[in-house]
């Protein structure tokens, strides 16, 4: 499978800075952060998130399907829909044994587990919805959406945390260059902002506690930066053979010629301190795609805003690709998208690699003096002939797609 490259050739974008591939790429372009106060943690130790806004499922999906739906499946059937449409694909017409669908997820759907508990508790086991299972269960996100597009080929739900959204793609790519599907529809999904999760995530101490200016609470690479802006959404792409592509006459936003995956075997939380793990998942995309360190231009970085990460990546990246690539993070804008921010960064590298341009770190005020590789402080135009898209998870997971252009 070395070597083999796959072409990218529909995305879908529901993110905090908007619902389609236009209004996300325009906002991480611009550097407006998303992150604010939300009323439903008012209750909560730390109440900042980044929200989808105006997310109205019964105008975007049928009202009877958004009812059955928990918020991380509808996100990914929006997204799903337009990457569909970009890739000049009928799912009507398509044969529906040869299309997978890989997507990542870290936890399902809580918000629907939290709400039916309170009903357990306030009204008695027998007014829970008989809905609940169906609608929580983290492999519904692949399974509601190979239903949605009549995709009958291999479904699998992948989950690596916070990287699960890239391993996604990863995985696609290895079972379209295996011949096990001709399209595979590839990402990932979250809406893990409820009350409980978040008074978690504050009670780990992973959460930004600045509230007197939430706006700038997300701040990767920053000296002053103090934890992650929890986000939600969805990135779907559409990902075949290259020579498929060709001869469909299909539009190629990219292609994902390498990819690697690793453990840090080290613990449960906290990334490796000298960034090892993902060193290494970086080195066997590199392998993958017959690519020296040097030649990446480009890296959208993990980049999560909190303190360990931020500086055990950067000093991987200083110590691995000697060819000073420019380094970003669209966290900044969307905050932590969790399970979907492995995938939604992915195709924001892929938009940066077709438009030549490499989006600004949002809230990156005064770099951190322990970081020394070059942050993208501003929206900057150039080629990049290799990109480099970054995701690390709780326990240890890494994973790194090494991306093309067409």
């Amino acid at each position: 499978m070395a070597g083999m490259d796959i072409a990218v050739t529909g995305l879908g974008l529901v993110t905090p800075g908007g619902i389609g591939v236009g209004p996300s790429w325009a906002a991480v372009c611009d550097g407006r952060p998303a992150a604010a106060l939300d009323p439903v943690l008012a209750n909560n130790p730390v109440r900042i998130s980044c929200r989808v806004p105006d997310f109205d499922p019964e105008s975007l999906l049928s009202a009877r399907r958004a009812h059955r739906l928990d918020r991380f499946v509808q996100f990914a059937l929006v997204a799903a829909h337009e990457a569909v449409a970009d890739a000049g694909l009928d799912p009507t017409t398509w044969d529906g044994a040869r299309v997978g669908v890989v997507l990542g997820c870290a936890d399902g759907g809580p918000g629907t587990v939290e709400e039916q508990h309170h009903v357990l508790r306030e009204q008695g086991a027998d007014r829970v919805s008989p809905l609940l299972l169906p609608m929580q269960l983290p492999n519904m996100l692949a399974g509601q959406t190979a239903i949605e597009f009549g995709a009958t080929g291999p479904n699998l739900v992948v989950a690596t945390a916070c990287a699960s959204g890239a391993t996604a793609i990863g995985t696609a790519r290895d079972l379209l260059a295996l011949g096990r599907c001709d399209v595979v529809l590839a990402g990932g999904s979250e809406a893990m902002i409820t009350p409980l999760v978040m008074a978690g995530f504050a009670q780990m101490g992973a959460l930004s506690r600045r509230e007197d200016d939430p706006a700038s609470a997300s701040r990767p690479f920053d000296a002053d930066r103090d934890g992650f802006v929890a986000g939600e959404g969805a990135g779907i792409l559409v990902m075949e053979r290259v020579v498929d592509a060709r001869a469909r006459g299909a539009h190629v936003h990219g292609r994902i010629i390498g990819y690697g995956a690793t453990a840090d075997a080290h613990h449960m939380t906290s990334p490796h301190p000298d960034g090892a793990g993902i060193e290494a998942a970086v080195r066997a995309a590199l392998a993958d795609a017959g690519a020296d360190p040097d030649e990446v231009q480009h890296v959208n970085a993990h980049g999560t805003s909190t303190p360990l990460n931020d500086l055990a990546e950067a000093r991987m990246i200083h110590r691995t690709l000697q060819g000073d690539p420019l380094v970003t993070s669209t966290k900044g804008v969307t905050g932590h998208l969790l399970g979907a921010a492995g995938a939604v960064e992915a195709a924001f590298t892929l938009l940066s690699i077709e438009h030549e341009t490499v989006p600004p770190t949002a809230g990156l005020c005064i770099p951190d003096p322990r970081i020394d590789v070059k942050l993208a402080q501003s929206v900057t135009s150039m080629p990049i002939d290799l990109a480099l898209s970054n995701s690390c998870g709780f326990g240890g997971q890494n994973t790194a797609l090494a991306i093309a252009p067409a």
